[in-house]
């Protein structure tokens, strides 16, 4: 699976601003997503909002494993430099 349609997907089925996904692989991702929904959000529940998009690759074994961050765009304004971006 590529970065660009887990990418896509996100954008499409949550109110993000930024959208980041890593691969080295193909079917382990790191997503780092950034948005105003997640600032009254529980930490269980910001990763449940994220998950929810990607259940159908996760479960047909297109994806195998996602490491997820989710940040505010303030969060994110602080901590992107330590993210590298």
């Amino acid at each position: 699976m590529e970065n660009s349609e887990i990418q896509a997907v996100l954008m499409a089925a949550l109110p993000l601003e930024e959208v980041h996904v890593m691969s080295n692989d193909g079917s382990h991702f790191q997503v780092i997503a950034v948005g105003e929904l997640f600032g009254e959000l529980s930490r269980v529940k910001k990763q449940q909002a994220v998950y929810a998009p990607l259940m159908e690759f996760i479960a047909d074994n297109r994806m195998h494993a996602v490491s997820i961050k989710t940040y505010t765009p303030a969060e994110w304004a602080r901590d992107r430099k330590l993210n590298g971006f």
